[in-house]
Parts: C-alpha cells; sequence; structure tokens
C-alpha cells in the first residue's frame, strides 16, 4: 500500500497516526486497502513537542488504522446475492419444520400431564407452564442471537475467544434461568393464592424447587447444543441467525416441559409420603442454587461481553416472565373449560416465538455489521428506509429491502407449519381434537394473525431499541417471545371459546 503524504508520527500507546487534513481519493477494494475511521483529538501532556504541530495551518486530525478485508465493503451485496428467497426459506424451513415437532411432542405431553395427580392438585403448576417454555426465548434464543452475531463478526475465530465467550455465556444463562425460574414460581404461587385464598408451603416449596431445577436443568443441556450448532454452522458457512434460534426452540419446549413434569411429580410424591419424611428436599435445592449462584456471577464476569448482560441484561427477562406468566393465567383458566387447549399451547406459541426471533436475530446481525448502537447506517437508499424506527406495515412486509423480503418468507411458513403440525397430532392421537374445516379456517386465522403482529412489532422494537444504545442481541428476543407466548394463548383460548358458541363443540372445546 502507498504510504500516505504528510504524515508525522507521534508515539503512543495505541499506535496513531497523525495525518495533514488533506482530501485523498477513493479507496477501492482492488487496492486491499486500509480504511480511516475518524476519531476526536485525544489531547497528551507533550505538549512542547505538539504545539508547532497543532498551531500549524495545515489542518488535521488523528486517526486509527485498522485492516478491512473487501467483503465487508459493500454487505448489501453479499446479503442479497447469499440469500436469495428460496436460500432463505430453505434454510429456515427444515430447521423450523423440527422445531415444529419437537413444539408437537410438547404440547403431547402437556396434553398428557395436565390429569397427572401433581397438575391436579397443584395446578399453579399451570401458571408456571408459559414462563418455563419461555425461558428458551429468554435465555437460549438470546443466547443462540447474541454468539451468532458474534459468529458472524468474526469474533469466535480463535480458540480462545471461543472458548472465553463460550465458558462466560453458559455462566450467564445458568445465573438467569436460576433467577427467573424462582421469581416466576413466586410469581405463580401469588396469582395461584390470590383467587384461591389458601396458602400451603409445601406446595410453594414444590412449585419454587421444580421451577428452579427445570432451568437449570434445562438451560445447559440447551445452551450447549446452541453452541455446539452455531460452530459448526459456522465452519460450513451456513448463517447461524437461520439454524441456530429454530433448534433452541425445537428443543426447548420439550425438554422444559418434560423435566417440568418429572421432577415436579417426584417432589410429589416425596412431599405426600409423610412415612418417608421428605419434605425437606424441596428447601435443600433452592439452598444449593443459591449457594451456587456467586461462582456462576463470577464465571460469567470474567468476559467484558457477558459482563455488561449480567450487570445490564435483567430488565428484558424479568418484564418477559412477566407476560409470559399472564399467558399462565389464560392458560390455567380455560385448560380447566377447554381439554383440547393444552396440546396446542405450545404449537402455536412456539411458532410465533421461533419465527420473530429468526428475523429479530437477522436484523440485529445486519444492524451490528453496519454500526454500534445509536448509529443507523445511512450510506445507500435501503439504509435509510431500515433507519426509520417508525415503519408502516407496508414498509416491513412489502417493500424489496432484505428484511421484507426475510418477512415474507416467515410468513409464508405459517400456513404450511402449521397444517403439518396439526395433522401430526392428529394422526399421533393426541388431545382430544376434531379436526373439522371450521376449527382448521378458525385456528389457521388465529396463528397466522399472531405471527403477522409480532413480525411487525418486531421490526419496530429491534430499530426503536438500536436508535436508543441498546442491544438488540440481548433484548429483543425476550420481549418478542414472551409476547407471541401471550398472543399465542389468547387467540388460542378465543378460538376455543368461538367455536365453542358456534356449536362446533366435542371434548376437545368443552363439554
Amino acid at each position: 500500500m502507498n504510504s500516505f503524504p504528510n504524515v508525522k508520527f507521534k508515539s503512543s500507546n495505541n499506535l496513531r497516526k497523525r495525518i495533514v487534513g488533506k482530501k485523498m481519493g477513493p479507496q477501492t477494494e482492488d487496492n486491499n486497502c486500509e480504511v480511516i475511521e475518524m476519531i476526536e483529538q485525544i489531547p497528551t501532556s507533550d505538549t512542547n513537542k505538539d504545539d508547532d504541530w497543532e498551531n500549524s495551518e495545515e489542518g488535521e486530525c488523528e486517526v486509527m488504522l485498522k485492516t478491512s478485508s473487501p467483503k465487508a465493503i459493500n454487505d448489501d451485496v453479499v446479503e442479497e446475492i447469499e440469500e436469495g428467497f428460496w436460500l432463505l426459506a430453505f434454510q429456515v424451513f427444515f430447521p423450523f419444520l423440527i422445531a415444529g415437532l419437537g413444539m408437537v411432542g410438547a404440547g403431547i405431553v402437556l396434553d398428557i400431564v395436565q390429569h397427572w395427580n401433581v397438575f391436579q392438585v397443584v395446578t399453579e403448576l399451570f401458571i408456571l407452564v408459559p414462563a418455563l417454555l419461555g425461558l428458551k426465548g429468554n435465555l437460549e434464543m438470546t443466547l443462540a442471537s447474541r454468539l451468532s452475531t458474534l459468529a458472524n463478526l468474526g469474533l469466535m475465530d480463535s480458540p480462545d475467544q471461543r472458548w472465553s465467550l463460550i465458558k462466560s455465556n453458559l455462566a450467564l444463562i445458568q445465573c438467569q434461568a436460576i433467577v427467573v425460574g424462582f421469581l416466576a414460581s413466586i410469581a405463580a404461587v401469588i396469582m395461584g393464592w390470590i383467587p384461591e385464598g389458601t396458602f400451603d408451603i409445601y406446595h410453594a416449596l414444590l412449585i419454587s424447587a421444580s421451577a428452579v431445577l427445570t432451568a437449570s436443568f434445562a438451560s445447559f443441556v440447551l445452551g450447549i447444543i446452541m453452541v455446539v450448532v452455531i460452530i459448526i454452522s459456522h465452519r460450513y458457512k451456513i448463517n447461524p441467525d437461520n439454524v441456530a434460534t429454530p433448534i433452541a426452540a425445537s428443543l426447548g419446549d420439550l425438554t422444559t416441559l418434560g423435566l417440568l413434569a418429572a421432577i415436579s411429580t417426584w417432589l410429589f410424591n416425596a412431599i405426600t409420603n409423610v412415612e418417608a419424611g421428605l419434605w425437606w428436599i424441596s428447601p435443600c435445592i433452592l439452598c444449593a442454587f443459591i449457594a451456587l449462584l456467586p461462582w456462576l456471577v463470577c464465571v460469567a464476569s470474567s468476559n467484558s461481553l457477558t459482563r455488561e448482560v449480567l450487570s445490564s441484561g435483567w430488565s428484558p427477562v424479568l418484564a418477559a416472565m412477566t407476560i409470559s406468566s399472564m399467558g399462565g393465567i389464560i392458560l390455567d383458566c380455560t385448560v380447566k373449560a377447554y381439554n383440547g387447549i393444552a396440546v396446542f399451547q405450545p404449537v402455536i406459541n412456539g411458532v410465533g416465538g421461533n419465527l420473530v426471533a429468526v428475523q429479530a436475530s437477522k436484523l440485529s446481525t445486519w444492524l451490528h455489521k453496519r454500526g454500534r448502537p445509536g448509529e443507523f447506517p445511512v450510506n445507500s437508499a435501503s439504509d435509510r428506509v431500515v433507519s426509520s424506527v417508525c415503519v408502516s406495515p407496508i414498509s416491513a412486509f412489502c417493500t424489496g429491502g432484505v428484511h421484507a423480503k426475510t418477512a415474507r418468507v416467515l410468513l409464508l411458513l405459517v400456513l404450511p407449519g402449521h397444517v403439518i403440525f396439526t395433522l401430526a397430532i392428529y394422526y399421533l392421537q393426541a388431545g382430544h381434537t376434531s379436526l373439522t374445516p371450521v376449527f382448521f379456517v378458525i385456528y389457521m386465522f388465529s396463528a397466522f394473525l399472531q405471527v403477522l403482529l409480532l413480525l411487525y412489532i418486531g421490526h419496530v422494537m429491534v430499530l426503536w431499541m438500536w436508535s436508543r444504545s441498546i442491544d438488540p442481541d440481548n433484548s429483543a428476543i425476550p420481549y418478542l417471545t414472551a409476547l407471541g407466548d401471550l398472543l399465542g394463548t389468547a387467540f388460542l383460548a378465543l378460538a376455543f371459546h368461538i367455536l365453542y358458541l358456534i356449536g362446533d363443540k366435542d371434548s376437545d372445546v368443552g363439554d
């Protein structure tokens, strides 16, 4: 590379160079040149050597030099070429299909365990279900989005960086899982105690221990799987944003619900068996996890990226838990009247959260590639469109931009996906469901409306957070998946109630 004229060097820790402020010609990809980023001048104590230079007539600025590959110069073109409509649909569809089948499995499990003694006696567990299932959005999907962005930015290429990020991120989601699981259990106990007016300390301990143990185990297993998926996807040139979050959704619901049912049943048997005297197991589990928290905090604080999330990333997680718990109240009320709703609840909630997480993760990665939170890219016409926070639904879905194309692909997956998942439930003879044409129309409309609202809200939310210097990778997905749980459960309950009112009633919609 040719040296710049009139360059005066200055020794410093940052190896900065002073360059005369003359206009330089545009750099091209052929030169494979260095990109110069302007920064503010930093005063130094060595004023005697610099007074003549600073007072000279020649304009000057202080710059930092950093290398840049030609691929990073035109991200718009690369993204459009690498991810056309059909390639994007292909990469998203198969993980989405696997995720949906996992949600069908979770729905079948919920339909079965709703008749178990522990769920019949400790009904507050139904309030806990959406909050714990939402952990995949609060924790695992956020982890997947965060690591996908770091992988796409090349920050997981070296083994030392990769290990540091993996270790600190797994410790981080353990901290969040323990805290969120405990708080969700307290919310479930309070919401169940207020309408009934009775409080059982043993049931409260059972709910808390079940929630904490389930959240911790599920988050650890799913976190390991997410790390492996992202590393393999990045190595084989598959965009992790398209793959990681659907796989997190596919395993999250089934794993979490299965663990909750098994652990709560085990603790319930220990409490009810008075002769065995095993009532102390639940409080011991809680004390063990509380004692483990300080060590997990130290490990999570060892990396600067996770340290920031550890200190400032609690608001979206706790708010999402509250929103999901509202969906749990709806589920607790409706599952008593409509038995068939249980098998569809994880499916409709999971599909919505899955698809909006893909959109939020891709949009966040796109923004990270072009700047820092708070700085919108304005290098092209498409950049200016995206930089507008208040976008109309037409702009979000019907324009030619890459994000509108992503939204259209995700919308097109809703109806075929739900048809496949509903038929799978029917042929597996799960639940109490009769697939009438009226049921299909009302259910599909509810599912499509849920995803439509989520994709638009997700588009606006990610851009709004970016404009407020909030990293969407850490904050957007918990809100969106929790909102998906609330909307999905509410629309599903409304659909079953409409079916009951119009006379399409059998054991799936009430007697």
